[in-house]
């Protein structure tokens, strides 16, 4: 209840009255005040064993990072009390970074310095710094007016709460002409304000397939098979100002005489969110570039990336406004993501990369773990459908840069992200790339390196894995392919409409994508299949039978003290259980280890419930070996214990899907005149003759 009245407390802090006079100011938040001895931002990494530690850490409203592993998590720490909440939680931390303006402070030295050095840097475009909101304008521009039959400049369709329109570009041969049915591949930037190399990467990208065409073979024929679109600042508003607070400097301040340094900053250099002041109101343009924010300008605004309609509402994305992961008043309320469903729902986007900051990753839908039911559906969430080509792409990608690729609930549960609502709201494959290991914005030679490779990635990096993925987006076997007659001419378009799962309820999307016949009357679409993921048979593993080997041990431990058991695998197993029991309703924790060759111990599995729950570890496909089981007395009073493994196969089963069609229909001058269902598979061709329409 403490932990809820401080975050009340700042979600009921007032903002310029002279600004909003006349608005509901609920939800929003004031500044810290900016004097030598007021608490700095810190990076903090907080101890999470268990996966409750981390259910634990996403309901105190902090601003957690998407840096973290099975036992921890990185959270910015903005205000004293956000510290006072990881204590009260009973979570342990170490700091990292003990003042991030102090920090942003010394990255601006050493960019300043590798800028005033480097006449051109190895990046495609030469940039040897961080563009601003005006520099990623003009370079879209600059590249559509220098290269009009490559390249074309558009405007999204809703502009940002400040009123600023949001760009991107589109690249392919012809680029001018109709639309011919080529597959689209999607480049994101942005979505959270302070991840600047985000942008960065995504409009390298651009610049790279842009300058690159022509020359380079491997380039030249993917442009030519595609159109790449590319939409590097998502978060305009958001983005806007944590760059140009950034820039951090030293205030004078005189009184009477009297000389002070501070280190000054608005307070926005690790905003998150976007610029909703209010929640669920507009406010004038401009608004948000003067009234007042939270400490880091984490406050207020929405999470962009829990707003999206997939399984929105769900674990991992808070309902507090004042919270970091806010997800908003409800799906897609934000004009940002309105601008890439639309943008998604109107093409067919075979394969996404939505980029973001830190973490060395590349995560793979699902964003909530195969085992949570949401309750629109009363059913496991399983693994996605195309788990394993997922899987194969996602492995690819990362070893060209050197990152981990996982599912992204094993960083931790996420709803309402892009590529969750993406791929199973269109079946076009999506990734999030999690750029570098340990900061937001690092000094601007590690974008450099994180884009080119660096070390035994150099010449790789994420280069080569938008690459991988770009071939992806090109390669029918990875969608679906429609050929066939029609007039010349005439539009072809592909549509439907469906309910796409929300955690508790569902929301509408309506898939509308066209494209032109050709002169010749031939035409061949690359499209998604006709019956999308979320609704397809989805296989969940459960154990079968009675174990093939199982070992139990009885005992008692000190309160605060560990036992440790050893168990051998000597044989290929589907899953290896851990249970830990005890008669009393009181608090022991199991943690798994497995042995190494050396002795040493890699941590494999933990469990930490709540006072009287009891623990379990599940493996799946444990490799032969000795495991290390640890008996830990949290706060038992009576401290006896059965701790039992077990080895099982697993049965899988299979919950029935559905089959949809697409409705393709030819139209001319404006007017239906042939209309057939179309299933479609992944990997399938299928030809529809429409010359039908042209005889009508």
């Amino acid at each position: 209840m403490l932990l809820r009245s401080i975050r009340r407390r700042i979600a009921l802090c007032g903002v310029t009255t002279a600004v909003l006079v006349g608005l509901t100011t609920t939800g929003v938040a004031a500044p810290a005040a900016a004097t030598p001895d007021a608490f700095r931002p810190q990076l903090v990494t907080v101890d999470t064993p268990t996966r409750a530690d981390k259910q634990l850490l996403q309901t105190l409203g902090l601003d957690l990072t998407e840096h973290a592993g099975h036992d921890y998590v990185e959270v910015v720490l903005h205000t004293a009390e956000d510290a006072a909440a990881l204590v009260a939680a009973g979570l342990g931390y170490d700091v990292r970074i003990p003042d991030l303006l102090a920090r942003e402070a010394e990255n601006n030295e050493l960019n300043a310095a590798y800028a005033a050095a480097t006449e051109r840097s190895p990046l495609p475009s030469g940039r040897d710094a961080y563009r601003t909101l005006d520099d990623y304008n003009a370079d879209m521009a600059a590249l559509a007016e220098e290269h009009p039959d490559l390249v074309k400049l558009f405007t999204l369709p809703h502009a940002s709460l400040d009123g600023r329109p949001i760009y991107g570009v589109e690249i392919g041969r012809d680029v001018q002409g109709p639309e011919r049915g080529l597959p689209v591949f999607l480049m994101l930037g942005v979505h959270h304000a302070r991840e600047w190399p985000s942008g960065e990467h995504a409009m390298e990208f651009a610049v790279d397939l842009v300058s690159n065409y022509g020359t380079d073979r491997r380039i030249t024929d993917l442009v030519n098979r595609s159109r790449v679109v590319v939409v590097p600042v998502v978060n305009v508003d958001g983005f806007d100002m944590s760059r140009t607070d950034g820039e951090l400097v030293d205030l004078r301040v005189v009184d009477e005489g009297g000389t002070a340094s501070i280190l000054g900053t608005p307070g926005n250099a690790y905003k998150r969110k976007n610029c909703r002041l209010v929640d669920g109101q507009d406010t004038p343009d401009g608004t948000c570039a003067i009234a007042a924010t939270s400490p880091g300008g984490y406050g207020a605004g929405v999470d962009l990336n829990r707003n999206y309609g997939g399984y929105w509402g769900g674990p991992g994305a808070s309902d507090l406004f004042a919270d970091p992961t806010y997800r908003g008043a409800a799906p897609f309320s934000e004009p940002e993501t309105q601008n890439i469903r639309e943008l998604i729902s109107g093409r067919q986007v075979t394969t996404l990369i939505t980029n973001h900051t830190f973490s060395n990753l590349v995560l793979r839908p699902n964003g909530a773990a195969p085992d949570l039911v949401p309750g629109s559906e009363g059913i496991p969430l399983g693994d996605p459908y195309d788990e394993d080509a997922l899987r194969e792409l996602g492995d690819e990608m990362a070893a060209q840069n050197g990152y981990t690729s996982q599912h992204a609930w094993e960083l931790y549960d996420t709803t309402g992200s892009t590529e969750d609502w993406s791929y199973n709201a269109t079946g076009g494959f999506g990734y999030t790339f999690e750029i570098g290991p340990d900061e937001f914005h690092p000094p601007f030679p590690e974008v450099v390196d994180e884009y080119l490779g660096a070390g035994q990635h150099a010449g790789r990096g994420n280069r080569e894995a938008y690459l991988l993925a770009l071939e992806n987006a090109v390669d029918p076997e990875m969608h679906s392919v429609l050929t066939g007659r029609a007039p010349a001419g005439a539009t072809l378009r592909l549509k439907k409409t469906v309910a796409t799962s929300t955690w508790d309820a569902s929301i509408q999307d309506t898939l509308d994508t066209t494209m032109t016949v050709g002169p010749d009357g031939r035409y061949t679409w690359h499209v998604n299949p006709s019956t999308r993921p979320v609704v397809m048979d989805r296989q969940v593993e459960t154990v079968s039978g009675d174990p093939v080997a199982e070992e139990s041990w009885t005992g008692t431990t000190a309160p605060l003290q560990s036992t440790d058991q050893e168990f051998a695998v000597t044989q290929d197993v589907d899953l290896l259980e851990i249970t830990l029991d005890w008669p009393t309703p009181d608090d022991l924790d199991l943690e798994v280890y497995r042995k190494n060759a050396d002795g040493s111990l890699t941590q494999v599995g933990s469990s930490g419930n709540a006072v009287a729950e009891k623990e379990r570890v599940l493996l799946q496909d444990p490799a032969q070996g000795t495991y290390v089981l640890r008996v830990i007395n949290f706060a038992s009073a009576t401290p006896t214990w059965t701790l039992t493994a077990a080895l099982f196969e697993a049965e899988t089963s299979t919950v029935p899907g559905l089959v949809e069609n697409w409705t393709l229909t030819c139209e001319r001058d404006g007017r239906v005149v042939q209309r057939v269902p179309v299933v479609i598979d992944r990997g399938q061709q299928l030809r529809v003759d429409l010359t039908a329409c042209g005889r009508r």
